[in-house]
């Protein structure tokens, strides 16, 4: 079959503003998204720019809007969509070269919930046991790939700079309910100030974008309660 594809393209360097090229290429239904980028690029425009890491929807690197919704390219497959088939960077960020995007200030915040085990005790002869209870309870969010799919497809996201984002609360959610960690307070602390849970308006975007199928919104309501059933004050207003 044959596929039409139509691409945003935009080169900083040479672009006065992004612009729309199409493209027609053989493809079976079954071709992911992914696959019709490599035929794209290896025979038909080799400038053409995008990310890919492991193709197996894992390492979270082709997040892009697919007929206008954030997917990853290597779980998105032909026979699911309708042409043409639009493809556009992520939303939000700052275009480094047609479906390449800075992801640096997502990282930046999700490096402020602090994304890792904190735990000052002396550490015991062997491992910090958990029961098979303590670790249900944070399994959810142990699945984001961190592929941004949730955070730029979030309407308070595109607004408020501040923001940090479902996938900065997903990761907080993970390390504030593990039973072996000692930081949680600080955490809240954090996610209760000015751009944290409390900015959330529950438009349910992240949780439709999610490629793992996180139930993100749960999560952020979850920190919302641990913020108000502890000694965490919450400032959501910028005053």
């Amino acid at each position: 079959m044959q596929v039409q594809v139509r691409i945003l393209r935009f080169d900083p360097e040479k672009d006065g503003q992004p612009y729309w090229q199409e493209f027609r290429v053989d493809a079976d239904p079954s071709d992911r998204v992914l696959d019709l980028l490599h035929t794209i690029r290896d025979e038909h425009d080799g400038t053409l720019a995008f990310r890919r890491s492991c193709g197996h929807g894992i390492c979270g690197s082709d997040g892009m809007v697919i007929n206008g919704k954030n997917r990853l390219a290597c779980k998105t497959l032909v026979k699911d969509l309708k042409q043409p088939i639009t493809l556009e960077p992520l939303r939000g960020f700052r275009v480094i070269k047609d479906l390449v995007v800075d992801m640096e200030p997502f990282f930046a915040k999700y490096r402020r919930v602090m994304p890792y085990l904190i735990n000052d005790e002396p550490p015991p002869e062997k491992e910090r046991l958990q029961s098979p209870e303590e670790r249900e309870r944070y399994d959810d969010t142990t699945k984001c790939i961190l592929c941004a799919c949730c955070t730029t497809g979030c309407p308070v996201f595109w607004v408020n700079s501040e923001f940090l984002g479902p996938a900065a609360f997903v990761a907080a959610h993970r390390f504030v309910f593990d039973s072996r960690d000692r930081a949680a307070i600080e955490r809240l602390q954090i996610l209760a100030e000015y751009g944290g849970v409390f900015n959330c308006h529950m438009a349910f975007n992240c949780v439709d974008a999610c490629p793992r199928g996180i139930n993100v919104t749960k999560a952020i309501l979850e920190l919302r309660q641990a913020i108000l059933g502890g000694a965490v004050s919450s400032s959501p207003e910028r005053g």
